[in-house]
């Protein structure tokens, strides 16, 4: 056997192993998904009784509840980030698109609602803000399906679909205040539940 034919084997075995590592790798998404619902949760229930009266505010400080999550969400997903990058297998390809996808479903999310926030203050018409919620959940099942095909995993698959039919069940809802309390319990199935589950997957190890 010559040397390059060795050296040749020799990739192809570590090839090998980066990948039966990468498949088998847990996803350590479930920090961030824990932390967008307890935020973005309690954002909605603020929104719910901003909307239903029970607090009586001026109507601009629906606009500055969720700038105010976004913020909070902001410090948190640096906070977490940095504290991902010493976590075995944060490198793995599975982590690795698993991670490309919720940060463009984040962007995508936030490029969204900043398109509705000008949509309605040029048309005057904050009612276009009730999307959101519908938007949201299609990006959340979008990325779940990412994660399902990366992990071949059954409840990503089922919470993707979750994902989906919340979408549809809250625009239902639309056109009632009660359309933010029914998010807030669709995203705990598909984002508080799912990432408690991942956090427990997750090994201890810091390396």
């Amino acid at each position: 056997m010559t040397r390059e034919t060795q050296a040749i084997q020799d990739d192809i075995a570590y090839m090998r192993a980066l990948a039966h590592e990468g498949r088998h790798a847990p996803l350590l998404a479930g920090r961030f998904l824990v932390a967008a619902a307890v935020i973005f949760g309690s954002a909605n229930v603020g929104q719910w009784a901003i909307q239903s009266g029970l607090i009586d505010v001026n109507p601009w400080a629906q606009l500055w509840l969720w700038i105010g999550a976004g913020v909070v969400f902001a410090v948190a997903l640096a906070v977490l980030t940095n504290r991902q990058k010493g976590q075995p297998g944060s490198q793995s390809a599975g982590n690795k698109a698993v991670g490309a996808a919720w940060t463009g479903v984040g962007y995508g999310i936030f490029v969204t609602w900043l398109g509705l926030v000008a949509l309605s203050v040029k048309s005057g018409d904050w009612g276009w803000m009730a999307a959101m919620p519908t938007v949201v959940l299609v990006a959340y099942g979008s990325a779940w399906m990412v994660g399902a095909a990366m992990t071949r995993t059954r409840w990503m698959n089922l919470t993707a679909l979750l994902s989906y039919a919340g979408a549809v069940g809250v625009a239902w809802f639309i056109d009632s205040p009660a359309i933010y309390l029914v998010f807030t319990v669709v995203l705990m199935a598909v984002a508080l539940i799912p990432g408690l589950i991942l956090m427990r997957q997750e090994p201890s190890e810091i390396v």
